[in-house]
């Protein structure tokens, strides 16, 4: 069983950066595709960014040039949020599709809480 977990989250100021980390719990070899969501209060689940093991990426209209997804390892993926807004304040989710012998499963990390306010 593989789980995603996520330090990072936090508070901290508008225009401010802040980068999310997500890493899984045991070695993985193959990577299908990664991503971060996010959910406001009161709203659904939105991609906010994903990547895929051939490096295409996709980003949510409204941050892309602000949110860069990377990857350092099949392991650790990261979220690096720039010039941060009130709006961009909810709960962070990293996501992945890990390929084992004979399936392909999906992940969710827990959540974590980003706060954007001075």
């Amino acid at each position: 069983q593989v789980q995603l977990v996520e330090p990072g989250g936090g508070l901290v100021q508008p225009g401010g950066s802040l980068r999310l980390s997500c890493e899984a719990s045991r070695t993985i070899f193959s990577i299908v595709s990664i991503g971060w969501y996010r959910q406001a209060p009161g709203k659904e689940r939105e991609l906010v960014a994903a990547r895929t093991s051939s490096g295409n990426t996709n980003y949510a209209d409204s941050l892309k040039g602000r949110f860069t997804i990377s990857i350092e390892t099949a392991n650790n993926f990261y979220l690096q949020m720039n010039s941060l807004k009130p709006e961009d304040t909810a709960v962070y989710y990293c996501n992945a599709h890990y390929s084992f012998p004979g399936a392909t499963r999906q992940y969710w990390g827990q959540g974590t809480q980003v706060t954007v306010s001075s």
